[in-house]
Formats: C-alpha cells, structure tokens, sequence
C-alpha cells in the first residue's frame, strides 16, 4: 500500500480511471459537513468574542482578520506539502484530525467556565467588566490555530483531489470540472445558510455549549465520509516539489542571458521531457528571456549531464506561473469590501431592529449575511442550468463568458456594495441618532451586491487559479485564491487600524468608534469603494494583456 492508503503500484494507480460524479457524493458530503461545521462554530465569532471575552468592536476585529489572515495562508503551506511528498488525500485528512482537534478546544472554552471570563458584571476596583486573563486568551487562540492548520490541509486540497475524479481527456469530464465549481460553491453556499440561521440560533439563544459541540460532531462525521468513499477515488502521486523546477529554469535563464535566444525547434530538448504530450509542446512567445535556459551550449554536455539542463514544460509551467500574478495582486484588494460585510455589518445589525418582521423572534446580527448567501444559492444554480446556455448560444463561448469576466464583473459589483453600504449607513445613522430604529432588512441591497460579487469573483477566481496553472501545481493554484483573502485580511486589518488612528488625530473622534452611532463608518465605506475602483483599472489592465 502507498502513502494515500491506495495501491502499491503505479501501474495500478494509472489503471484506475477517474469516475468523475460517482466519486463525488462521498467527497462533497465530506466537504459539506466540514464546511457546516467550521463555518458554525466561526461565524458568530465575532458576537462570541465581544459578549463572552468582553473585547472591544475594534479589537474583536483585528483578532478576526489576523486569525482570518492566518486561516487563509496556511492552505498555500498545506499545498506545498501535499503536491511535493504527502499528496492531497492524506493532507486532506490530516487537515480534518487537526481541526477537529480545534473545534474541540474552543467547544471546551463555552463549556468550562474558567477557560473564559466571568458574566459582565462591573468590578468594584476597576468599574469595568473583568477581562480575559493570559492563560484563557492562549486557550482561545491554541484552538484557534488548530483550526487554521487543519483549514490549511482541507482547502489547499478539497477542489484539486475533485478535479482529480474528472477524465479532462473526455467532453464528459471536462464539462464535469467546469460544472463542478458552481455546484461546489453552491453547497459552500447552502453550509454557510445553515450555519447562518440554525447553528446561530443555538449559540445565540439556547446555548454556546451546544452551538459548538453540534458543528464538532459534524466535523468528525464529515472525516468517517471521506474513508468511505475510499474505494472510488482516483489518488494521484505526488512528484516532489514543484519550485525545484522553477528555481532550475531561473538559474539557467541568468546563466545564459548573453546567448542567442532559440528560435528553431531543433534547439529545443524533447529528450528531456517525460510528458506523453512532449511533442505537443513549444515555447511561446511570452517573457522570451525565460527561453533561453532550454538553449544547449554543448552537445556533449547536453548528453551527458541532462539533469542540468531545464525542460520546455518547466519554462512555461514558470511562464504561467508569471502571467497569473498580477490577476492574484488585484484579488487583493478586491476582497476588502467582501471583509467589511463580514465585521462592520454585524456592528450595523447590534443597533438596528433584529424582529423578524410581524413577529417577536429576533435575529441573530451575524445572520444578516444569509441575504446574500440566499442570493448566491438562488443566482448560482439559475446561471448554470438555464442562463449559461443561452450566453454561449449569443457568444460562441464555453461558459458563456471568460473566466477574467467574471471576475471584472465580480469586482464592479464590490463597489457598487460599498457604495450602497455608505449611503445606508449614513441614513441609518441618521434616524438613529433620531431615535428611530430601522429594520434590519434595511441592510439587504448591499448583500444581495455581496452576493453577486462573491457569485462572478469567487466562483471565476477559484476555476481561474485551479485552471490556469500546471497540472501538477493544482493544489498550490487552488491555495492561490485563500492566499489573496490571507493578504487582504492583513491589509483589512490594517486599513482599519490606520483609519481609526489617522481619523481620531487633533483630538476629534475617530471614524471607527465603537458607538458606530456616533462615528462615520460611511465615510470608510467609500474610503473602501475609492480603493477598490482604482483595483478595478489595475485588474481590466491586467486581464486585457492575460493569455490563457
């Protein structure tokens, strides 16, 4: 047996062929459940940390894109390993042991009292509610890093061992894969409603304890899932790391840059390529300087001394690695305003009316964000069985539009979000220092945007990265889209920070107080829209001059 647990030989491995939807019941079950549980026990955090641990709204934010930043990196990391020794079934299952382990952690922290501070009751020496010690800080913070290592192995993972499943040699697979990513995020999509109303539902009115031990239960199921689908998965080899070969092309670029560059194909070495499809295979074009390390000074020397001597699938694997940096910085930014709905709108939603509206029952704040989920479950499944099909009919395309498209409409869709959210924060800020308090619902248009932003950027982010890098990189291309949420909740985190300190200067009051009645969290909102609309002209630059 080898190291996924599969077969001993490689024979055997490339006998098995890919089932492509039958495989998929076992390993989006498992990714469902773990989805429903990390995201419940996640994304009441922000309540959890300010009601339960008495942080303030600026510090309950930074802890939540610092953890969120973390989160996000660790899947580049997790890739990294998976494509050079472990491969991605046991990353995958290491990723779930060590999450579960950190679900476990935090389910502990709602359930023994000392692990976190007392009720809010005011001390008589400070006047203030006690605070959380050292030592239950370290305890929240060890489960929470269980939980971005084990994250680190699931979503560098989960899309590329799916794509693995699918024969792309075949029209019936490659529709499958392209298929695959819409219905992927629409049950990402129906998780994250679940979590929004149900497992909410619990921590909020019935008990925290139970609100965390639900999602970790569901967490363990979720792994016994994954081995029972074992028998119907395609496991493919690692074949060490990847970056050997791209530091390789880049020496033997330097070492050669005063000689001629190739331009006939018998400077070429086809010998050196062990791809079937070698002989498919030319050099493009593209950052010409690059070609120059497939140059052979000596024929003897290329005869015998070939594991010097760079490959041309190497070259434009590091080629299309190149191209799609650029595409990955704009990501960057453009997922600033999708962190704001996740934080300041559930500010928003603690001074507004949470009844449902004709009733008496209140609603979670953190739950606003079901409308724009709602809105991706809806939109999603209606593009890709009714609306994509007529799009290809008017643009000869497959899926209608390109992937970059996407993106640029994703990206239009963020600033006209955070547009919107600053003009209804400033009317609600309005009738609220009026003493008048809107319905919650009053917060919809702007996450019904978020919905369709998260539907064109994520959706076309996600194919483009998991795509549009070499096969063997897949994991790595995947964790790309995590790495630029890590980035951009570093960049959150900081923006909030900076504006909450450069704003407060000469003894005003800052943008970002924590009475938001009091501050201008519209003006942040159109800081963010400014920011973003100039990530909009950095991104159309950059996709017009994109080959795919």
């Amino acid at each position: 047996m080898d190291e996924e647990g599969t077969v001993s030989s490689d024979s055997a491995v490339r006998r098995r062929k890919p089932l492509g939807w039958k495989a998929m019941p076992y390993i989006l079950a498992n990714e469902t459940l773990e989805r429903l549980a990390s995201f419940g026990l996640t994304s009441n955090f922000m309540v959890y940390m300010v009601r339960e641990y008495h942080m303030d709204q600026v510090q309950a934010a930074t802890l939540i894109n610092t953890w969120s930043a973390l989160t996000n990196f660790a899947p580049i990391i997790g890739a990294f390993i998976s494509d050079s020794c472990t491969g991605k079934f046991v990353t995958i299952v290491f990723g779930s042991i060590s999450e579960l382990l950190g679900m476990l952690v935090l389910t502990l922290t709602s359930l023994i009292p000392t692990l976190r501070p007392p009720p809010c009751t005011i001390d008589q020496t400070t006047g203030t509610c006690v605070r959380y010690s050292d030592l239950q800080l370290y305890v929240l913070l060890s489960g929470l890093f269980l939980l971005s290592v084990g994250t680190g192995g699931i979503r560098s993972c989960s899309i590329p061992f799916s794509l693995d499943q699918f024969d792309d040699s075949t029209e019936e697979g490659r529709e499958g894969s392209r298929s695959f990513f819409s219905w992927y995020y629409t049950t990402h999509t129906i998780v994250q409603l679940i979590s929004m109303t149900l497992v909410l539902y619990v921590q909020n009115n019935i008990s925290w304890a139970l609100g965390f031990a639900i999602p970790t239960a569901l967490n363990l199921f979720a792994l016994v899932l994954l081995f029972v689908g074992v028998r119907f998965y395609v496991f493919v080899r690692p074949k060490g790391s990847v970056f050997s070969g791209i530091f390789k092309v880049l020496v033997d670029a330097y070492k050669k840059r005063n000689a001629q560059p190739p331009s006939e194909i018998e400077h070429y070495r086809p010998l050196l390529e062990t791809s079937s499809q070698s002989n498919k295979l030319v050099l493009t074009d593209q950052f010409r300087f690059l070609n120059k390390a497939v140059i052979v000074m000596n024929n003897d020397e290329a005869r015998n001394e070939e594991w010097k001597f760079c490959t041309m699938r190497q070259i434009e694997d590091l080629k299309s690695i190149i191209s799609i940096i650029p595409i990955f910085a704009s990501s960057i930014i453009g997922f600033l305003a999708m962190n704001q709905q996740q934080t300041f709108t559930v500010s928003q939603a603690l001074k507004m009316d949470l009844r449902f509206p004709g009733t008496s029952y209140l609603i979670p704040p953190a739950s606003i964000i079901v409308i724009s989920l709602l809105t991706i479950g809806i939109w999603l499944p209606f593009y890709e069985t009714v609306l994509v099909r007529h799009i290809e009919n008017i643009t000869k395309q497959e899926g209608g539009i390109s992937l970059l498209q996407k993106v640029g409409i994703g990206n239009f869709f963020s600033i006209l979000t955070m547009i919107i959210s600053g003009i209804l924060e400033r009317e609600r800020r309005d009738l609220s220092r009026a003493g008048v308090s809107r319905s919650v619902f009053w917060l919809a248009p702007q996450q019904v945007l978020m919905g369709f932003y998260e539907v064109f950027t994520i959706v076309g982010l996600t194919e483009f990265f998991n795509k549009q890098v070499p096969i063997n990189m897949r994991s790595i291309g995947n964790s790309l889209l995590y790495l630029g949420m890590s980035f951009a909740s570093y960049l959150s985190s900081a923006t909030v920070s900076i504006v909450h300190s450069v704003t407060a200067r000469g003894g005003i009051q800052s943008w970002l107080t924590d009475d938001i009645d009091t501050g201008k969290l519209d003006y942040f909102y159109y800081f963010i829209a400014a920011l973003s609309t100039f990530n909009l002209i950095f991104f159309l630059c950059c996709a017009q001059r994109y080959h795919y």
